[in-house]
């Protein structure tokens, strides 16, 4: 089985990225911080804009910041708040596999909504940010006006291509790892802000890493990773998970590099959604499509949402 070592995840990271313009540095200087609570946890967000409100998650190794060149578009018709996943920069950092449990991670963007005072948002998330996006949808279907998704398939998807797909399970195993005791200990602030190829914005990667919790960090994979059999195996697998359909229009945007989650995750997602789907696969970009093609999905998102 091919695997990858935690120590090379960044260095495998760094050639499906093209890069940040970094024009959106100042946007530190312009947004606003603030702190909402779930049950005692406190979730950093960070606001710009006014308007209806919209949500950014993101994902596995990143915080905010990950939205800088999108948030400025977006903000002209939106109030738009980047929040830090609990154990992430300055967001409470509770200890325990099960604090990083699925329930959890919804609620905290639904404290977040509530905080602003909404009843609704437009949720849009990349890697965790995304399981997390998708799962809101599902639960929390009066609280979520449209679903934008950004390289992570539904988790009907991704179960499926993790069962029947040896590529996909073998491109998964660094997730296996992360699962193992003590696989925070390989992880530093440096190897996991690599992937950024901004040298100025790596700079801020590493001082929120250096604010992060590794081991919260893994905790998403030990809580939420879907248990499968893997293709070829012996023994009964599972049946597959049941889920409730989307209720929401939903935008999924991919970068076709991504050496991760692969793009035939996405094959049948409309079985799974009651309302429109957008599908916007982009040649070139790797799995943090929003850096990679920042431009490309700015404009995607713009463009669906003006429809």
């Amino acid at each position: 089985m091919h695997r990858i070592p935690l120590a090379l995840m960044a260095a495998l990271l760094l050639p499906f990225l093209t890069g940040s313009s970094g024009r959106a540095d100042d946007l530190l200087s312009r947004v606003e911080h603030g702190f909402a609570e779930n049950d005692g946890v406190k979730i950093h967000f960070v606001s710009l804009g006014d308007g209806p409100l919209m949500v950014l998650l993101h994902g596995f190794p990143d915080y905010w910041y990950t939205w800088r060149d999108q948030m400025d578009t977006l903000a002209k018709s939106h109030q738009v708040v980047a929040i830090d996943l609990r154990g992430y920069n300055k967001s409470d950092k509770p200890k325990g596999v099960q604090s990083y449990a699925m329930p959890r991670l919804v609620g905290d963007v639904a404290c977040v909504i509530d905080h602003f005072k909404k009843e609704k948002a437009i949720v849009v998330g990349h890697d965790w940010g995304a399981a997390i996006a998708w799962q809101f949808a599902m639960q929390k279907p009066g609280q979520t006006d449209r679903l934008i998704i950004l390289n992570v398939p539904h988790p009907a998807g991704l179960t499926r291509e993790l069962t029947n797909n040896e590529t996909q399970s073998n491109n998964s195993q660094y997730a296996r790892n992360f699962q193992k005791e003590g696989a925070h200990k390989s992880l530093n602030s440096a190897g996991l802000a690599a992937w950024v190829q901004d040298a100025e914005a790596r700079k801020h990667y590493v001082e929120a890493f250096d604010r992060s919790d590794f081991e919260a960090m893994l905790h998403y994979y030990k809580a939420n990773y879907p248990k499968t059999s893997s293709p070829g195996s012996s023994g009964k697998k599972s049946p597959p998970p049941s889920f409730p359909k989307i209720q929401s229009p939903v935008l999924v945007i991919h970068g076709l590099e991504d050496p991760f989650l692969l793009a035939a995750g996405h094959n049948d997602t409309w079985k799974w959604i009651d309302r429109d789907m957008t599908l916007v696969m982009i040649p070139g970009a790797g799995h943090f499509v929003q850096q990679d093609a920042s431009e490309l999905v700015t404009k995607s998102i713009v463009a669906w949402l003006g429809r």
